[in-house]
C-alpha cells in the first residue's frame, strides 16, 4: 500500500542515517518520555481509584448506607413502626435498629481494651451490614439470647487476638452505666460470652467493635431505646437521594445521613490527592512534548536544504506543514500506545497477585489495589496523543514558512 507523500517523507526523517543519528536518539528520547509519563499516569490513577474503591466498599459493607433518627428524641420508642414505614421508602431493602455505647473489655490474658458495644436485632442486622457473611467462627445468631447463661457477644479478629479470647471464652466489659451501692454509684465490669469472631477487612472495625443483642445493649448501657435505625439501600449510590428523601419529605419526623456525609472528608481528601497526584505526573508528558518541540526544531534546521528543495520542486506550504505534523504525530502515537500496553500490564500483574503490601493498621486495607476506569484510560491516552500533536504546530509552521531562496543561497 503506498502512503501519503507527507507521510512517506515523515518516516524517512524519523530513521536518521550517519550524521543524522542523533536527531533519531532525540526521537527515540521523545519517545520513551512520552510512554513514561503514560505509563506512569495510568498506574497512578489505577491506584487512587482502587484505593479509594476498596475503602469505600469496606466502609459501606462494615456499616450501614443510611442512618435514621428522630429529632430531639433520646430514643426511637416504637422502633417496629418506624421501620414498617422507613422500608416503604424507594430503594430501602434493609432496615435495623441500633444502640451504640461506648466500654472496656478485658479478658483473663489481657488488662483491657476499649470497645464500641453495637446492640443489635441479629435477624435485621445481617440485612444492612456485611458482619453477619463475615463471621469467621461462631455466628451473629447465636447472640439470641440464651434461657439461662450470660449475654454473648460478637468481636473482630484483631480484638479478639489482643485479647487472647476466642468463640466459648469470657470476657468482661466495664461500661459508664454503674450499680448503686452503699458507696453510691460503682462501675462494676459485666460478665459476657464471645459467641463469633468477624473479619469486616477494616481495622477500625475489626480491632475495635463487639456486637451483642439489642435487649443485652439496653442492660448493659443503660438505654431503654434504640438510638438510631440503619438503612441498606438496593443502589450504593442511591443513599444521598434516599437520605434527602426522608428528611425533606413534608411533615417528616425524621433526620437521616448517609454513609457519603459521614466520610465526606476522607473521600473529599482521596479525590485531592488523586487530582494532585495526576497533574504532578502528567508534567512527565509535557516534558516529553517539550522534547518532541526541541527534536522538530532541530530537524527542521538540518533539512532546511531538504525544505527548499522540496517547494522549489512544487511542494506547498501545507504539505511540508504536515510532513512535520506526522513525525511528531508518529513519536506521540507510538510512545502513548508502548506506555498505555506497558501501564495496564502492569497494574494487571500488581492488583492481580497484590505486590504492594501495605500496615493495616495504618492505611486499613493490606495491599494497595489498583483499578483503572476505562474513562481515565481514554482521557489519558487521549489526551497524550493531542499534547504530542500541539507540540508538533510551532516547528511545522517555522518549517512551512522557510524561503527556498534564503535556504539555498550558500548551498
Amino acid at each position: 500500500m503506498d502512503l501519503p507523500f507527507e507521510l512517506h517523507v515523515a518516516f524517512r526523517y524519523l530513521v536518521a542515517r550517519r550524521k543524522q543519528a542523533f536527531l533519531s536518539l532525540i526521537s527515540i528520547i521523545s519517545m520513551l518520555g512520552v510512554m513514561v509519563g503514560v505509563m506512569a499516569l495510568l498506574i497512578a490513577l489505577a491506584l487512587m481509584t482502587g484505593l479509594q474503591g476498596e475503602l469505600r466498599d469496606r466502609i459501606v459493607g462494615s456499616a450501614a448506607h443510611v442512618y435514621v433518627q428522630r429529632p430531639g428524641d433520646p430514643g426511637l420508642e416504637n422502633y417496629e413502626a418506624d421501620i414498617a414505614v422507613l422500608r416503604q421508602v424507594r430503594h430501602v431493602v434493609g432496615a435495623a435498629p441500633v444502640i451504640v455505647g461506648q466500654g472496656m473489655i478485658s479478658s483473663a490474658r489481657n488488662d483491657g481494651a476499649f470497645v464500641t458495644i453495637k446492640g443489635v436485632l441479629p435477624a435485621l442486622e445481617g440485612e444492612v451490614t456485611n458482619v453477619a457473611r463475615s463471621m469467621v467462627s461462631g455466628s451473629l445468631d447465636a447472640l439470641e439470647p440464651a434461657p439461662e447463661g450470660i449475654d454473648g457477644i460478637v468481636i473482630g479478629r484483631e480484638l479478639a487476638t489482643k485479647l487472647g479470647a476466642f468463640v466459648g471464652d469470657d470476657v468482661e466489659l466495664l461500661t459508664p452505666r454503674g450499680t448503686l451501692s452503699p458507696l453510691g454509684m460503682v462501675l462494676r465490669p459485666r460478665p459476657l460470652r464471645v459467641v463469633g469472631i468477624f473479619n469486616l477487612g477494616l481495622f477500625e472495625y475489626d480491632e475495635g467493635y463487639g456486637f451483642v443483642h439489642l435487649d443485652a445493649a439496653r442492660r448493659l448501657l443503660g438505654r431503654e431505646r434504640p438510638d438510631f435505625i440503619e438503612l441498606r439501600v438496593d443502589d450504593l449510590f442511591a443513599a444521598q437521594r434516599v437520605s434527602d428523601e426522608i428528611s425533606d419529605r413534608p411533615g417528616s419526623e425524621y433526620i437521616a445521613q448517609d454513609w457519603s456525609d459521614m466520610n465526606q472528608s476522607l473521600f473529599q481528601a482521596l479525590w485531592l490527592e488523586k487530582m494532585a497526584i495526576s497533574i504532578t505526573i502528567g508534567l512527565i508528558v509535557m516534558v516529553a512534548a517539550l522534547n518532541i518541540v526541541a527534536s522538530l526544531i532541530l530537524l527542521v534546521m538540518e533539512k532546511s536544504r531538504d525544505i527548499a528543495i522540496l517547494k522549489t520542486m512544487g511542494s506547498s506550504a501545507a504539505s511540508i506543514r504536515r510532513i512535520f505534523m506526522f513525525q511528531g504525530l508518529v513519536i506521540g502515537l507510538v510512545g502513548t500506545t508502548a506506555g498505555a500496553i506497558a501501564g495496564y500490564g502492569l497494574i494487571y500483574v500488581l492488583d492481580r497477585y497484590r505486590l504492594i503490601q501495605v500496615p493495616l493498621d495504618v492505611y486499613q486495607i493490606s495491599h494497595v489495589p489498583f483499578t483503572l476506569l476505562p474513562f481515565d484510560f481514554i482521557v489519558v491516552v487521549t489526551s497524550a496523543v493531542v499534547i504530542c500533536f500541539v507540540a508538533t504546530i510551532y516547528p511545522s509552521r517555522q518549517a512551512a514558512r522557510l524561503d527556498p531562496a534564503q535556504a539555498l543561497r550558500y548551498q
